[in-house]
């Protein structure tokens, strides 16, 4: 007999579900059994330490959304282990590097890493090398490609059709954009295609999971055998590099990206910068990396949204075929939710879930109400120091080479100033980095030309008006 709790806890999954799209729940919350609830608490369990961690670390704010709906007094998820017994991979079963299980029809990929995290603890520095999560829906089948991300997508597909023994075409691969706009999609669809076939070792991990993996590895006196397993994959991919930090890990990174390089082995990287404006990173590692084929992102354009909205929609529609957004309002969230990829999947997210809960159709007064808030002021470009360099040159008939040069004649140093000056208000570029972008200099120069331009502005109208048109050009 279903208790009430039940039947709540069955509710929260139909929400849970509506939210993250049905892959995404049959991988990670089909096996999430509810314990109890305790006042403003609720218990719920999995069979693994590896989905507990996994769902605290990326899901458990939804998770506690999801319950909140249901029930507004509840303010905390716990989340446990079912059974505290260790478990061991039966005697017949073997340690594959890749291992195919079917789930409700569909296949499914889990490397090493998750099947050890699932069965038993192992060695930290082995453990390290299982690779990041896949989601199974960030496939190139279900990457939808525009003007935007045209070379980034045929790059990506160059890669992931490549064979072991070819010469690699672009070594590395560097992928950067902003947040949300399909980096980790193409290198999580690099992965799928790799691994689909037993001829190379393809392995994806996030910057913060070979952080992890190296500083264990040290811990446990593993780290040859770390290094060596790394060295050893056919094509590595790294996600979120920006986020690598620590000298010796860094120092890690670049003998491992030389090592595979050397080798003819394929590197993919995505970040959320270009290379050089990755401050946090050595000169050797940035240079490395900008010596392959860097490719930038742009922004998602009206007609790509709305591709994307329609292809959301539709692989919604294979698990509620009732499930019906009329053209004109895809038109109207397509021209609203510009900020990005996210965005647009959380949109058809809500109108999804207020479908299918209230059983009411998808309208404009609806969607209207239900994606106010991902309707954002429209950010500012981005502005980079080398646009800054090429405007500010050719506004002064001065080249980009005599901004960084150490000419001290003063139709030059006028120009850099104002160039430096730009460069620390329109960036978040710190004065160090300001300073060997241009040339190689001192910090302490580049707070003095910005000074000296701040005041200067309050007393020379034409200076200021030249440089209102300079930021007007940079920010077009």
């Amino acid at each position: 007999m279903t208790t009430p709790d039940q039947e709540r806890w069955q509710k929260v999954k139909e929400r849970l579900r509506a939210e993250v799209g049905e892959d995404v729940f049959q991988s990670w919350f089909k096996s999430m059994e509810l314990d109890g609830l305790d006042g403003i608490a609720t218990r719920l369990s999995v069979p693994t330490r590896f989905l507990k961690s996994w769902i605290q670390s990326h899901y458990i704010d939804r998770v506690l959304a999801c319950w909140q709906q249901e029930m507004p007094e509840i303010q905390k998820v716990e989340v446990t282990v079912r059974s505290a017994v260790i478990r061991t991979v039966p005697p017949k079963v073997k340690a594959p590097e890749v291992s195919d299980t079917v789930r409700d029809g569909r296949m499914q990929r889990l490397d090493i890493g998750d099947l050890r995290a699932a069965y038993a603890p192992v060695s930290s520095g082995h453990d390290a090398l299982g690779g990041s999560p896949l989601d199974l829906r960030l496939t190139f089948e279900s990457f939808v490609v525009g003007r935007s991300n045209t070379l980034a997508h045929a790059a990506a597909k160059q890669v992931a059709v490549a064979r072991r023994g070819e010469p690699v075409m672009f070594n590395p691969l560097y992928i950067h954009s902003g947040v949300g706009l399909g980096k980790t999609h193409l290198l999580q669809a690099i992965t799928w295609a790799g691994n689909q076939g037993a001829e190379r070792k393809v392995l994806y991990l996030t910057a913060e999971k070979f952080m992890y993996g190296f500083v264990s590895a040290l811990r446990t006196q593993t780290a040859l055998a770390f290094k060596e397993a790394l060295r050893g994959i056919d094509v590595l991919v790294i996600d979120d590099l920006q986020f690598l930090q620590g000298k010796a890990t860094q120092g890690e990174f670049c003998h491992t990206l030389n090592a595979l390089i050397d080798a003819g082995r394929q590197v993919v990287i995505a970040a959320d910068r270009a290379p050089t404006d990755l401050e946090s990173l050595d000169d050797r590692v940035r240079s490395r990396l900008a010596g392959g084929l860097v490719v930038e992102m742009g922004g998602l354009g009206e007609e790509l949204r709305l591709e994307i909205l329609k292809t959301r929609v539709s692989a919604a529609r294979q698990y509620h075929p009732a499930f019906d957004v009329p053209p004109p309002v895809l038109a109207y969230i397509a021209k609203s939710v510009t900020h990005n990829g996210r965005d647009l999947e959380g949109a058809v997210n809500r109108l999804l879930a207020h479908n299918k809960l209230t059983g009411q159709p998808v309208t404009m007064e609806m969607a209207e109400r239900e994606v106010r808030d991902l309707i954002r002021p429209q950010e500012p470009k981005r502005v980079k120091i080398e646009d800054i360099q090429r405007i500010v040159a050719r506004q002064y008939n001065v080249s980009r080479a005599d901004l960084l040069s150490s000419r001290r004649t003063a139709n030059v140093v006028r120009p850099r100033q104002v160039a430096m000056y730009l460069a620390k208000t329109l960036t978040l570029r710190s004065l160090p980095e300001i300073g060997r972008r241009f040339g190689g200099r001192d910090h302490t120069t580049v707070l003095h030309a910005v000074r000296k331009i701040e005041g200067l502005v309050g007393n020379d109208a034409m200076l200021a008006d030249e440089i209102e048109v300079l930021k007007r050009q940079l920010q077009e």
